[in-house]
């Protein structure tokens, strides 16, 4: 199942895939219930899903994104700092879940070797739809470290989540703006570097360097993506 299947058939194997992932996690199991539930040819579930549940699980995580993404155009943000707006993207991405043990199971698939470079994927493109989302035009190395930085925050923030029994998850939330925080603390010193004399003289080598690194035009150039390069 790639990014672009938004059938309604994939999505209704998707919704019975849930019934089973708290039991059985995303396993073939889950799989092979969801297509008995759903009563689909086996043969379309699978050219729909062709790994079972680790493509159903990827559905899932991207269903949360355009979820976040809804909810974030319905926003009203006027007057809000872009640091608050990041935070706010990261909290609505996490409040579109309505099934947390489904997250952490996937957390658990996502970790196992063979689809980490999965779980990866995912997490950079949650943190590329907050940051498009959010209106970012940038296009040298900045498109990277800012994907790159808020994909660390947001993973974060997600284990903290997963084990956070705060009211209305208020702990997650102080949390997040602590990651945040840092990160802020991390660009300022990295402005006021620039304006020493000293050290913008030691940065100018790797600057220059990095001046001359430029996005990717679409999502299917990023290395790894589906249809990409890396592919």
């Amino acid at each position: 199942m790639t990014e672009t299947d938004a059938t309604p058939d994939a999505d209704a194997l998707l919704d019975a895939a849930l019934m089973h992932v708290a039991f059985d996690g995303w396993s073939e199991t889950a799989f092979k219930a969801a297509v008995a539930d759903t009563g689909m040819d086996p043969v379309l579930a699978r050219s729909l899903c062709p790994r079972g549940a680790v493509d159903l699980a990827m559905a899932f995580h991207r269903r949360g994104d355009d979820a976040m993404v809804e909810r974030l155009a319905a926003t009203d943000m006027t007057g809000m700092r872009f640091r608050d707006k990041v935070a706010l993207a990261v909290r609505l991405r996490l409040e579109a879940v309505e099934d947390r043990e489904a997250v952490r199971r996937g957390t658990t698939l996502f970790a196992l070797p063979m689809h980490a470079a999965d779980g990866a994927r995912l997490i950079w493109g949650t943190a590329d739809r907050i940051w498009t989302a959010l209106g970012d035009t940038s296009d040298d190395v900045n498109w990277y470290t800012k994907r790159a930085t808020l994909s660390g925050v947001y993973s974060a923030t997600v284990l903290y989540w997963l084990g956070d029994d705060s009211l209305d998850h208020q702990a997650t939330w102080e949390f997040l703006d602590r990651r945040i925080d840092d990160v802020m603390r991390i660009e300022g010193l990295k402005a006021s570097a620039r304006k020493n004399p000293l050290l913008s003289r030691l940065m100018a080598g790797p600057d220059m360097v990095l001046s001359r690194i430029r996005a990717p035009r679409a999502a299917a150039d990023i290395p790894g993506q589906w249809g990409g390069k890396g592919r």
